[in-house]
């Protein structure tokens, strides 16, 4: 399934990758134009998703919407902790970003 998929490239990108978890960082990320991807979890607030599907637009960044929610987005970046909103800077040795476009 493309779940798997995804956090198997995720699991790649938290190994190999450089990455930003959390709100305010993947802000950060959009606004000095580091991003690459954004991946927001299906559970985040409307109004943080649209602020961010907001901020990725006008940095040209693509935006990924998870289908799993924040604990499961965790799970999949080896965190034990919830992950609303996450921006991978490098994909590392991962493909996710080709998987995306």
């Amino acid at each position: 399934s493309s779940g798997e998929s995804i956090n198997s490239r995720l699991a790649l990108v938290m190994k190999s990758g450089k990455s930003q978890l959390g709100y305010k960082s993947t802000l950060k990320t959009l606004r000095s134009g580091k991003a690459k991807l954004v991946i927001i979890s299906g559970n985040t607030p409307p109004l943080r998703k649209s602020e961010i599907e907001y901020y990725a637009m006008l940095a040209k960044t693509s935006v990924h919407h998870y289908n799993g929610n924040n604990i499961e987005l965790g799970t999949a970046c080896g965190k034990y902790y919830r992950v609303g909103t996450m921006s991978i800077l490098d994909a590392g040795d991962s493909d996710i970003l080709k998987a995306e476009n």
